[in-house]
């Protein structure tokens, strides 16, 4: 890894894995031409902001599972279409200023940047709990109620990506969750236990968790 951080170099080789993982052939998976790197910095504000979302119990955070670089991966595909171009003059100046030149959004950057508008500073100085807030000021303005022809907050997608990292992770899908890979036959009642988990092998505890 170059001293500067998360390299195309990088990427590329967890290209195989992360197609793999969310199921595109291994063929179709490539990566544009670009300089772009993914600083330290930002890999680990992206670790503290997954690991905010789902924080340390009984089981792992999201962080402690590696959440962040499979969001980095994820970022560099496009997945859900993060690498399409952003809507120009509807997006607010807070965005605007992180957008690359073809257009599309620097994810990585605006949450960067927004995570250490919130701390009022450097982001990483700030002890647990005003780090914690800064990353839930931001999850409060994404998904309060506001006008529906806005555009919606970059934080949307990132969240969304980091719960997919982690509910696909190993300790996500076996410990966080129940998994059955193959259930053997169709159960249309199945007895309910006060704190059961979901089953992993039902995406819709992914889509929805």
């Amino acid at each position: 890894m170059a001293d500067t951080g998360w390299t195309r170099r990088d990427t590329l080789g967890g290209a195989a894995l992360f197609a793999l993982v969310v199921g595109l052939p291994v063929a179709v998976v490539r990566m544009t031409d670009t300089d772009e790197t993914v600083s330290d910095r930002q890999r680990i504000m992206l670790r503290e902001a997954a690991q905010a979302v789902i924080p340390r119990t009984m089981t792992p955070g999201a962080g402690d599972v590696g959440a962040q670089d499979f969001v980095i991966l994820a970022l560099a595909h496009g997945l859900d279409g993060t690498r399409a171009p952003a809507a120009g003059a509807a997006l607010p100046v807070t965005v605007t200023r992180h957008l690359r030149r073809d257009g599309t959004l620097d994810y990585l950057d605006w949450l960067e940047w927004q995570l250490d508008a919130n701390a009022r500073g450097d982001f990483l100085r700030e002890g647990p709990a005003r780090r914690m807030a800064a990353v839930e000021a931001i999850d409060r303005a994404a998904f309060a109620e506001t006008d529906r022809a806005a555009p919606e907050s970059p934080w949307k997608k990132l969240k969304a990506l980091i719960l997919i990292a982690y509910y696909t992770s190993e300790t996500g899908a076996s410990r966080e969750l129940q998994y059955e890979l193959v259930p053997g036959r169709f159960d249309p009642d199945l007895p309910f236990v006060p704190g059961s988990s979901a089953w992993s092998s039902d995406w819709t505890a992914v889509e929805f968790s």
